[in-house]
């Protein structure tokens, strides 16, 4: 029997801001435990929620980037469960009226080769609604450690429909909400720091079947290729327990990265009493037409549009655009960089390659400061001009970035000048050819491609300073003499 397996995610995002969802208790990751508390947070007695403006709005925005209808009115309600974690005994959530409902993600799959773009798809949504983040429980031994810094962080709830159906899936999922939401200043989704978390719900059925299998949820997705391996791993194990007579039971499994297998945490016969009832501190809030249109003027051009649009306009490969359409400061700086001068292809690959391979951990702006694009679009131009070989720009690049002068300020300094004397290169193009008498036959006998074994001679001869154009002049010169 084939079997087809049935995915939904449910992915907890932190949003960005400054301060608390409901008190203006500033949050920095990193910090000494408890430290970021106050009375609001900690839920004291005579303590009032005030909403966090901007959380709101940067919820509606990622509900626009993701193609939702956004609610006009939504509300707030109260989730009520006992836990450490949380210093309320009740999380602050939306329940029936979230700010955004439907939607879809689009996602890539890999194509044939890493040259070629993938296949997309749209994974519907089911809703993405506003809340406040729990505490933090590290358990050491017998003990449990509880950091409430974490505690009242806003964050959105982003739930999909069970519409993927292989890890896959699920893992081009995640890596396309992480992309919009880091390229529209949502979200940094860092998951290490508990930026972006996510559990999984996988249920297979036979293939043909329209009902649902019984579903397992799993934590402790920690990564997302934990997430992949994670959902590969239960897909399997379900179907070897069908395939030897055994049911499947709905429970709550952990994902153990170490071993790679997954485990009982508990049973989930019946789903939590959480008593959801709408929260008396905090009014509905309106959300007009007119502040949905600004919230949508504030969206970039999103990543998938700017790689057509830099296949079209530019003509770029799939290995470049891929690199560069994901990170807005990288696409931003590329154009720049061209708009200053038209030689998209050789600017795009020093920045996709060498820039990326140069600036390793450095932030954006200690890099837009070593190396502003009127540099790089200079080096462009040089080469264009036949001043410097592309091999020898490679270099010069190196030293631009080391020391944030510009390309032409290094080539003097350094003597890199490409040698395009005729004279000087028939010399060394001469020797070369007596030299390699096997060569010069092969390419006398018809053989094009052996001319290249000897402008090899000749850069190595020059230290790659001369003019690859003259040097291909002068070599055909001296052959049909």
């Amino acid at each position: 029997m084939e079997f087809e397996a049935v995915i939904g995610l449910e992915v907890h995002v932190q949003i960005k801001t400054k301060s608390k969802m409901f008190s203006s208790c500033e949050y920095v990751y990193g910090q000494e435990p408890n430290t970021l508390t106050d009375p609001v947070v900690l839920a004291l007695p005579g303590t009032l929620p005030v909403i966090n403006k901007f959380a709101v709005r940067q919820a509606i925005k990622a509900g626009l980037i993701f193609g939702c209808k956004i609610a006009d009115i939504s509300k707030w309600d109260r989730k009520n469960y006992f836990y450490p974690d949380c210093p309320k005994n009740y999380q602050i959530t939306q329940n029936d009226l979230p700010l955004c409902l439907g939607g879809h993600v689009e996602i890539e799959l890999d194509g044939p080769s890493r040259n070629i773009m993938g296949v997309h798809k749209k994974i519907k949504l089911n809703r993405i609604h506003l809340e406040e983040d729990v505490g933090k429980l590290t358990h050491c031994g017998t003990d449990s450690l509880i950091d409430y810094n974490r505690a009242g962080v806003p964050l959105i709830e982003i739930v999909s429909e069970p519409d993927m159906h292989s890890a896959e899936e699920a893992f081009a999922y995640l890596n396309s909400l992480r992309m919009h939401l880091v390229y529209a200043g949502i979200s940094d989704c860092d998951m290490e720091k508990g930026q972006m978390r996510c559990d999984a719900n996988v249920s297979i059925r036979p293939v043909g079947q329209k009902e649902l299998g019984t579903k397992v949820e799993l934590k402790n997705l920690n990564s997302i290729s934990g997430v992949r391996r994670g959902i590969e791993y239960e897909i399997r194990r379900q179907q070897s327990v069908i395939e030897k007579g055994g049911l499947i039971r709905q429970e709550t499994m952990r994902w153990d990265a170490e071993a790679e297998v997954t485990t009982v945490m508990r049973n989930k016969e019946t789903a939590h009493d959480y008593r959801y009832f709408t929260d008396p501190d905090l009014m509905p809030i309106k959300i007009p037409e007119q502040t949905k249109q600004e919230i949508a003027q504030t969206i970039p051009e999103l990543p998938f549009v700017k790689q057509e649009r830099f296949f079209a306009t530019y003509g770029l490969p799939y290995t470049v655009t891929s690199v560069l359409c994901p990170n807005h400061e990288l696409s931003d700086y590329f154009e720049d960089a061209v708009k200053l001068y038209d030689a998209p292809k050789i600017i795009a690959n020093f920045v996709a390659n060498d820039l990326l391979r140069e600036s390793g951990t450095d932030d954006w702006s200690t890099v837009a400061n070593k190396l502003p694009a009127k540099h790089l679009a200079e080096l462009a131009q040089l080469i264009d001009k036949g001043t410097i070989s592309k091999q020898v720009a490679k270099e010069v690049f190196i030293e631009m970035y080391k020391s944030g002068q510009s390309a032409g300020t290094l080539i003097k300094k350094l003597g890199l000048d490409q040698t395009t004397d005729d004279s000087e290169l028939k010399s060394i193009c001469q020797d070369v050819i007596n030299n390699n008498p096997k060569a010069v036959n092969e390419f006398l006998s018809g053989k094009e491609p052996a001319i290249n074994a000897l402008k090899g001679q000749v850069m190595k001869a020059t230290k790659g300073k001369a003019n690859p154009q003259t040097i291909d002049k002068v070599l055909r010169q001296l052959l049909v003499k």
